[in-house]
């Protein structure tokens, strides 16, 4: 065989050793890492980027109730309509997931990998810290696309009865089942940021598909709630103690309990020996 027949074979296998690589899947420990080193990204970001990105967040997740309300008002009344209306839903999500903004819910994966790491009283303030910018910044946003559904002319007159609707059943649960409710929205939006590194192009149907799910299995995630809760709390019908005490603490510790708790905890055990080896 003569050099150039030999090098042109390793170049084809080369190419095809690549191409190999590249359609494999990700393997657990390289998810983790992905995930561990935005979370790393994020951690190290300053008060006022956290707060506006979370602000930002908290407004355009609204258009998860805007969606869902204007499918509700236009579609016909029957027995699928449920499951259509509900695709409204993943609007708030695409916006904010694709759109990179800080939205409270999957920081209880990404910002916690890292700590699992690290394991020091440092980290976990710095991940508190996050915390509590990012979902301050978030309800504050909630707020704000609440009061321009209420206050001004920018929704429809049709579309508006749908809103309270929506909001009305998402803040009537009681309080142990808005909770129980929480903790699978918590496990799927931080399964969508795990699946994230892997979906690349599919992306955009990984994000509505999931979503979507929260929305047709009738879970409750406190950010996209809160714009509901909102609504409620500006038309002067839900107080502000039944609204934390009734809806919001119950449905944030569910989505922590899922999100973290549950599955954060179980991806990491998945690499754990892996990432202690290294270190």
């Amino acid at each position: 065989m003569t050099p150039q027949n030999t090098h042109t074979r390793n170049m084809r296998r080369q190419a095809e050793e690549q191409s190999v690589e590249e359609a494999a899947a990700l393997s657990p420990h390289m998810i983790y890492e992905v995930i561990r080193r935005d979370g790393e990204e994020e951690l190290l970001r300053t008060k006022r980027s956290l707060f506006w990105s979370g602000i930002a967040a908290g407004i355009l997740i609204s258009l998860s109730v805007l969606g869902e309300a204007i499918f509700r008002t236009y579609l016909p009344d029957a027995p699928w309509r449920h499951l259509v209306e509900n695709l409204g839903y993943s609007l708030g999500f695409l916006a904010v997931i694709m759109g990179r903004m800080q939205l409270f819910t999957e920081n209880t994966i990404t910002t916690v990998l890292p700590i699992m790491r690290q394991r020091t009283l440092v980290a976990l303030g710095c991940m508190l810290r996050l915390w509590g910018i990012v979902l301050g910044a978030n309800v504050l946003g909630a707020f704000a696309a609440a009061a321009l559904f209420v206050f001004t002319p920018a929704i429809s007159p049709d579309i508006l009865p749908a809103i309270v609707s929506l909001s009305e059943h998402a803040t009537g649960m009681p309080v142990m089942e808005s909770f129980w409710r929480a903790i699978p929205a918590g496990i799927i939006v931080a399964l969508i940021v795990w699946m994230m590194p892997q979906a690349a192009e599919a992306g955009f149907l990984l994000i509505m598909a999931f979503t979507w799910l929260i929305a047709a299995g009738d879970f409750t995630h406190v950010v996209a709630g809160s714009v509901e809760m909102a609504v409620l709390m500006l038309q002067g019908s839900l107080g502000i103690q039944d609204a934390l005490l009734g809806f919001f603490l119950p449905v944030l510790a569910g989505n922590i309990i899922g999100g973290t708790l549950i599955f954060t905890l179980a991806a990491w055990g998945q690499v754990r020996d892996e990432v202690e080896d290294e270190d």
